[in-house]
């Protein structure tokens, strides 16, 4: 019986296309079966109060046996994505960065954090996954 791996996609809800794709990518990969553990724009943590949504979202991250940090270069301006890379790495998480869909620059938050980075290709990512989860 194939694994089940629990992915949380650390991401910026401005870029919500690069998670739905990198969702649908895993999604469609045959042989490969994930979890996602973040909380996606459909259904967000309904609460202003910060320390709350942090405890759920550390809960998440305790949870996910890989943690994916979507590479492009708006992490390095999304507090949110740094505050989860560096909570992944206070709970002993692996990171793989992933470079988004036709992009060359990379973030120096994610690049910093992430214990592998690989470009947008399936079998990479499925690859890394397998390796560090």
């Amino acid at each position: 019986m194939a694994r089940t791996y629990n992915v949380f996609i650390s991401h910026s809800w401005d870029h919500v296309d690069d998670l739905n794709n990198l969702r649908r990518l895993l999604e469609n990969r045959g042989y490969f079966k994930v979890n996602f553990m973040e909380t996606p724009p459909h259904d967000p943590i309904n609460s202003s109060n910060t320390s709350y949504i942090k405890s759920i979202i550390r809960d998440h991250l305790k949870n996910s046996d890989v943690v994916i940090g979507m590479a492009g270069v708006y992490a390095s301006y999304s507090e949110w994505m740094k505050w989860e890379l560096d909570t992944a790495i206070d709970l002993k998480r692996p990171i793989l960065g992933v470079v988004p869909w036709g992009q060359v620059n990379v973030s120096n938050v994610v690049q910093e954090r992430a214990n592998v980075i690989v470009r947008w290709n399936s079998e990479s990512i499925v690859d890394a996954i397998r390796r560090l989860g």
